[in-house]
């Protein structure tokens, strides 16, 4: 299937380019205590680019990458998320209700912001709320946003071990850089927005893009996701998945293990999934 590619961004070299690490998936745990050296930036694609590295190679067992969402899964954000709404919609003499919270969760700006619409009556274009949800998020987050625990850590072990990493978030680009300032930049093969995908999530879009980009086969790829919406996108994508829920619950099923925070998660447990989805 032939799909138009949209621009997907590569995390900028910080202080030159720096040697990558051989890829070890986890094999020589633990290691964790300085940082290994950072792999360097994937070279930007063109738009006619298949990938931007070559395919991954990785021992049978192994995850030839890991996903991961943002919101709620590595930036706790989520609220700050509802918190707007309910804010930008008391502005506009609207009250939210709880119940809507659910329905919006770890979906794409453009399906939250039409459904808020048509639940409230509210008299403002979709294009219009968008930019202001968006410009009053951004506005939160710039006075302090918190990583999840375990989250840096599982970050800095996927870098020592040579795993390519990726930022794979149905928030548009300029909120994906925002943040990236707090989870490092570093730690990214690359990040794909959901303004940046035809179809973004609960599609499979984003995650085959992303596996695609990176040279792996997406069965190989572990997803880490705290929605359901995500975790629909990761298993259409036909990817092992960690949820984390964040809001709403979620159940375990075949191919998706429930955790209850990513200090559960490492890399023999990520190990661990590949295998048993093979």
């Amino acid at each position: 299937m032939t799909r138009p590619q949209p621009r997907v961004e590569t995390s900028p070299t910080l202080g030159g380019a720096a040697s990558a690490p051989a890829f070890d998936g986890g094999a020589s745990l633990p290691v964790l205590g300085r940082r290994a050296a950072m792999p360097s930036a994937v070279p930007a694609a063109s738009p006619t680019t298949v990938r931007t590295t070559a395919p991954v190679v990785a021992p049978a067992g192994v995850p030839q990458a890991v996903l991961l969402d943002m919101d709620g899964t590595l930036v706790d954000t989520e609220g700050f998320w509802w918190e707007t709404e309910v804010e930008v919609f008391a502005e506009l003499g609207h009250e939210l209700a709880e119940e809507h919270r659910e329905v919006v969760v770890g979906g794409p700006m453009s399906r939250s912001a039409t459904y808020l619409i048509q639940a409230t009556g509210a008299d403002i274009s979709l294009a219009d709320l968008t930019v202001l949800l968006n410009t009053r998020f951004i506005e939160r987050v710039e006075r302090g946003v918190s990583l999840m625990p375990g989250a840096r850590r599982l970050l800095t072990e996927l870098v020592a071990h040579g795993v390519p990493a990726a930022l794979v978030s149905a928030s548009h680009r300029e909120v994906i850089d925002r943040m990236l300032v707090s989870l490092g930049p570093e730690h990214f093969a690359l990040t794909v927005a959901g303004d940046e995908v035809e179809r973004t999530k609960p599609h499979p879009d984003p995650y085959l893009l992303a596996a695609e980009r990176l040279g792996a086969d997406p069965r190989r790829c572990v997803v880490v996701e705290d929605t359901a919406t995500g975790v629909a996108s990761a298993e259409a994508a036909g990817c092992p998945v960690v949820a984390v829920p964040s809001v709403t619950h979620i159940e375990p099923a075949k191919g998706r293990t429930v955790v209850t925070s990513l200090e559960e998660v490492d890399l023999p447990f990520l190990r661990s999934l590949v295998t048993v989805a093979h």
